[in-house]
């Protein structure tokens, strides 16, 4: 069988007692999941992906498992086995959906299929929906063969513009399935048809570590822990080590930044995926910048950087930065601003979604433009604080896990009707 990620018992965990959201998102929303929850009752659920750490669609499971099992729902988290060599290639395909160059060569494909193939074949075939997530497990479909399970496949990738080569290969296993989500409906290939198609934005759990509130007091002394000066302005931004993210960039913003503001600092915090081996080349190209100026900062997940530690510095930096080039949702821009953080960030994907309406301005497409806008927030205290009051609400109205966990039970639910 796949390997179960096994999150443990999570019965006294405030964030598994679906009551404790009521004061978040109101008594409606709770009593919807509820309902939904027993209407699918006796329904077995897995969700399929390639890693249990340091992504976005792990860090979602992690939050979502627990709590649709204290509501009641048969629900399992399954992992593709691990190989270098296909993780190496998946991460090609994840960027090639994203509209990068790659060319797919037999042994490509080979590999590719084949793993699927052998993990298909570990199947337990006694769940009843099947969420496979992203390309790397996405051809499992189709090697299944035939069962009485609803299949979705679940793309977190902003690939409204793919690699024409690799999507025209993917594409036939994605229209295996019964049906596909995306985070919106422009993510989705032009030319996909076959699939019923819906549209689900990701969202943050508020009562976890890394989004919980903290004693006053904690966040400076985690931040003066790392070396950080208190007494000067923090420019921070979190997210995986990817070219996407643009972390080259982000330090020539804070290097322009820095001719106006000598006294700035940045903090670099990231973490390191199981399935993305490119990402030590990235950290690598980091440090070597960093090695030149004492005032940046580089953290991961390997030196002691966990999900506290990320509360504790997204709640003490002055101003967040997400200058992505590409993006499927990005939590962290949730992350901050349910922190009540103003932020600047690229002008990508499902980041515009989570911005609130007036300060959309702060949404960039430029090293220069970037500068001038976290500058902008620097001098201005009183704008720092309506931003993140603004984006807090936001999120609280949009962005919080009870919605996502009520779209994707009434898709379910629809689903195994039909």
């Amino acid at each position: 069988m796949l390997p179960e990620v096994r999150l443990g018992r999570h019965c006294c965990a405030p964030s598994t007692n679906p009551d404790n959201y009521r004061p978040l998102v109101g008594d409606a929303m709770i009593d919807e999941i509820r309902t939904l929850a027993q209407d699918l009752a006796g329904v077995r659920v897995c969700q399929i992906n390639a890693t249990a750490a340091g992504g976005g669609v792990a860090e979602l499971l992690g939050r979502q498992i627990p709590l649709l099992r204290a509501l009641g729902i048969d629900a399992e988290w399954r992992l593709i086995h691990r190989n270098p060599a296909f993780f190496a290639l998946t991460k090609s395909f994840h960027n090639a959906l994203q509209g990068a160059a790659l060319e797919l060569t037999d042994t490509v494909r080979d590999l590719y299929l084949n793993r699927n193939r052998d993990c298909a074949a570990m199947l337990d075939d006694t769940y009843d929906v099947y969420i496979v997530h992203d390309p790397q497990p996405a051809a499992l479909r189709a090697f299944a063969g035939d069962q009485r399970a609803r299949w979705i496949w679940r793309c977190h990738i902003d690939s409204s513009t793919p690699n024409a080569q690799v999507w025209g290969f993917l594409k036939p296993y994605v229209e295996a399935y019964d049906a596909t989500v995306f985070t919106l409906p422009e993510f989705c290939p032009p030319d996909l048809h076959g699939p019923r198609l819906v549209c689900i934005p990701p969202a943050i759990d508020p009562l976890s570590t890394k989004n919980m509130p903290l004693p006053d007091g904690l966040p400076q002394r985690v931040l003066a822990d790392a070396g950080i000066d208190l007494h000067r302005p923090l420019l921070l931004q979190v997210s995986r080590f990817d070219p996407w993210k643009d972390p080259l960039g982000v330090i020539r913003v804070y290097q322009l930044v820095k001719a106006q503001c000598p006294e700035v600092q940045l903090a670099l915090v990231g973490a390191m995926a199981g399935d993305d081996p490119e990402g030590w080349g990235i950290l690598e190209t980091i440090n070597a910048e960093a090695a030149h100026d004492n005032d940046i900062y580089v953290f991961t997940n390997l030196t002691g950087v966990g999900n506290m530690e990320v509360n504790a510095f997204q709640h003490g930096a002055d101003v967040i930065i997400q200058k992505s080039l590409k993006e499927g949702f990005g939590l962290v821009v949730s992350e901050a601003l349910w922190k009540a953080k103003p932020l600047v960030a690229g002008r990508a994907g499902g980041i515009p979604m989570q911005f609130p309406d007036a300060y959309q301005h702060f949404l960039v497409d430029s090293v220069e433009t970037c500068a001038a806008r976290v500058l902008d927030l620097l001098e201005n205290v009183t704008m720092r604080k309506q931003f993140g009051h603004a984006g807090q609400e936001k999120v609280r109205r949009d962005f919080l896990l009870p919605r996502l966990v009520r779209d994707e039970l009434r898709f379910i639910r629809d689903l195994v009707a039909r």
